[in-house]
């Protein structure tokens, strides 16, 4: 069929089907290259054999990984098991060359999905799903200098925002990032535009929290906000699974789709790059605005401010690390970070740690990001059975102003749902994953709590109950 395409005629992309091969986004570069030089024939044929996409089956082993991780008790058996199961799957993957799980590891959906506590080094790649929907997700503290605790907390509760969906009160966004969130392919929807300025300042739901405590060193009070970016984040991975999907199709299709990639020699995977980049600057400018906000309402400058993201991509040369619940202590991760500090939270009821470290052999630049869960949260509900939410909540916040933005407990977020903090701190040091600076002890904090408890759709509901 080839032969008959004479060297006069532009070649369209009807024509490369007709010579048998697959459409796909391979066709407007390979077209344009075959137009400009007008090949034909054999020439053409060679061309267009070489530019192709190749298919690349996933691994027959799994790459082999590091594992900063030891089982403590058999409830940790379990849930070290299933993190290592899906870590197999995982690095089975065609792009990956290297991994690491940490102590706070734990598995989320079905085997496969990337853990949370795990990092997956992959070559030429950006894989959505090893980054999640929840993207960068991170940390900022503000040191509010000797201000009663109690004093930040009120400040802080009254300009913050928990919950589903945004605020009306909005703070605005930068006329320079909302410039380059109209300019960027994944962001052409106005519903990622409207979530961009809606949920400025909200800190969403689930694990999030507002942490008041006080340094250990000094005594001074200290704010640390703990949020993502919000459904800005969320429309972009959802964008980006659509297009990982795509390339999946082309290049791989024996690869689950939860595996799915963007090259990133490719303009799709240049502009993904790209968006997280601003999804990463919005998020940062989510947490200034709350701390700005707060420190205002105390009438106080911050002593010291500093931030660390521990749900993202991160990028050295054309190898990309994603880290699902994972914290990077290499400078080269952080770079808007000069003091080399990181926040590591544990739970509510424990001191929030601040780790410095470098990149060794076996932890690829991160340390944990937490405590981390050792079963689900329906798992924990069904522990706390012949106990009041109440009684529940009394024991475990004993000492401390806890608090829920929506009124409602949620005990689902309580320590005990969360793994023991002292054996994460001291695998933290036997794995050589960081080392502690300075602790940040309890005085309370703020999460959403079950704000969908008084959702509108569940208030008519027991309106027509009634």
């Amino acid at each position: 069929m080839h032969n008959s395409i004479i060297m006069n005629k532009k070649i369209k992309g009807r024509d490369l089907i007709a010579m048998g091969y697959k459409q796909g986004k391979w066709f407007r570069t390979a077209l344009e290259h075959v137009n400009t030089y007008r090949l034909s024939g054999e020439a053409m044929k060679n061309y267009l054999d070489y530019a192709q996409p190749q298919h690349i089956d996933p691994l027959g082993e799994a790459v082999p990984f590091h594992k900063n991780i030891r089982a403590e008790s058999e409830l940790e058996e379990s849930n070290v098991e299933s993190v290592l199961n899906t870590m197999y799957s995982v690095m089975k993957t065609p792009t990956v060359i290297d991994g690491a799980v940490m102590p706070d590891a734990c598995p989320t959906g079905p085997v496969g999905n990337m853990p949370v506590g795990g990092v997956v080094k992959t070559r030429d790649a950006i894989h959505p799903a090893m980054h999640s929907a929840d993207v960068c997700c991170s940390l900022m503290m503000t040191n509010f200098g000797h201000v009663d605790p109690k004093v930040a907390l009120d400040a802080a509760h009254s300009i913050t925002h928990f919950g589903g969906g945004g605020r009306k009160d909005h703070f605005d966004l930068t006329p320079e990032l909302e410039k380059r969130i109209k300019n960027n392919q994944y962001f052409q929807d106005q519903k990622s535009l409207a979530a961009a300025q809606t949920h400025l300042g909200t800190q969403g739901d689930g694990n999030h929290f507002l942490y008041i405590g006080q340094l250990e060193s000094t005594g001074e009070t200290v704010m640390v906000t703990h949020h993502g970016s919000r459904g800005f984040g969320a429309n972009l991975f959802s964008q980006g699974m659509k297009v990982a999907e795509q390339y999946r199709k082309d290049i791989s299709p024996k690869t689950p789709k939860r595996h799915a990639w963007i090259p990133f020699c490719q303009d799709d995977g240049k502009a993904y790059w790209e968006a997280l980049q601003i999804v990463r600057e919005w998020t940062k400018l989510n947490h200034q605005v709350l701390h700005r906000a707060t420190y205002d309402k105390l009438d106080r400058e911050p002593n010291h401010q500093f931030w660390n993201e521990h749900n993202f991509v991160f990028r050295e040369g054309d190898d990309f690390y994603h880290a699902k619940g994972a914290t990077p202590l290499d400078a080269k991760f952080v770079p808007d970070a000069e003091d080399g500090l990181r926040l590591v939270p544990l739970n509510m009821s424990e001191p929030i740690l601040i780790v410095e470290g470098n990149t060794t052999d076996t932890n690829l630049g991160f340390a944990p990001h937490g405590a981390g869960r050792n079963m689900s949260r329906t798992a924990h509900k069904r522990t706390k059975e012949g106990k009041t939410i109440e009684e529940i909540f009394a024991n475990e916040t004993a000492g401390l102003d806890i608090r829920f933005f929506s009124g409602n407990i949620d005990i689902s977020e309580l320590p005990s749902a969360y793994k023991n903090a002292d054996v994460v701190q001291s695998q933290m040091e036997e794995f050589d994953l960081g080392t502690v600076a300075d602790k940040i002890l309890p005085y309370g904090c703020i999460m959403a709590g079950d704000w969908q408890l008084d959702a509108p759709w569940r208030k008519r509901r027991r309106n027509r109950k009634r």
